[in-house]
């Protein structure tokens, strides 16, 4: 039949050709391999992995189907199982919660800016003045590039030193406008 013909076609690409294909990431079609994806031939010791396009294209093409279908093939076990491990994830993830082990991603976010901008004004305020009353005079390069280090490297340990985020900052507390309120 003509439709069976179709289905071998395609060409023959290596494992990158095929992420970039699909659009998916490298690990992504190892996992593809991993859960039964048709391979030309596996790669290893300077030999590259080769697909054919229409052939992963039909595994796939299944391969969602049966992940959209999953409810009458899965088994009452199964589904047992997969709400066992929701529950757990999720008492996991309270319980972090609790002991205050996570935080939300925005929260981190607005503290991980405040801090690198502590860090950017700390470099931009601190290593021009001094760097510049010890290099005035300078015209060794070397020397020049010494000292520039040495004073990017003493802003750093200094700001390593300081507390650049707060525990309020991760807790929420929107005082984006209290210059002065770091740690009381």
């Amino acid at each position: 039949m003509a439709g069976n013909k179709k289905k071998t076609r395609g060409r023959e690409v290596n494992r990158t050709e095929l992420a970039e294909i699909n659009g998916v990431s490298l690990p992504t079609v190892d996992e593809w391999v991993r859960r039964g994806c048709p391979v030309v031939q596996r790669g290893g010791r300077g030999r590259a992995w080769k697909f054919n396009t229409a052939e992963v294209r039909s595994w796939r093409d299944d391969d969602i189907r049966a992940q959209a279908d999953h409810g009458p093939s899965a088994t009452k076990e199964q589904l047992i199982l997969r709400k066992l491990a929701a529950e757990t994830e999720q008492a996991e993830l309270d319980l972090a919660k609790a002991r205050e082990q996570v935080v939300p991603v925005e929260q981190l976010e607005r503290a991980l800016q405040k801090a690198f901008g502590e860090v950017r004004a700390g470099l931009r305020n601190v290593v021009p003045s001094r760097a510049a009353r010890r290099l005035i005079g300078e015209t060794d390069e070397t020397a020049f590039k010494e000292v520039l280090l040495e004073e990017v490297d003493q802003a750093l340990t200094a700001l390593a030193d300081d507390d650049l985020i707060f525990e309020e900052d991760i807790e929420g507390g929107e005082d984006e406008e209290g210059e002065g309120a770091k740690g009381e």
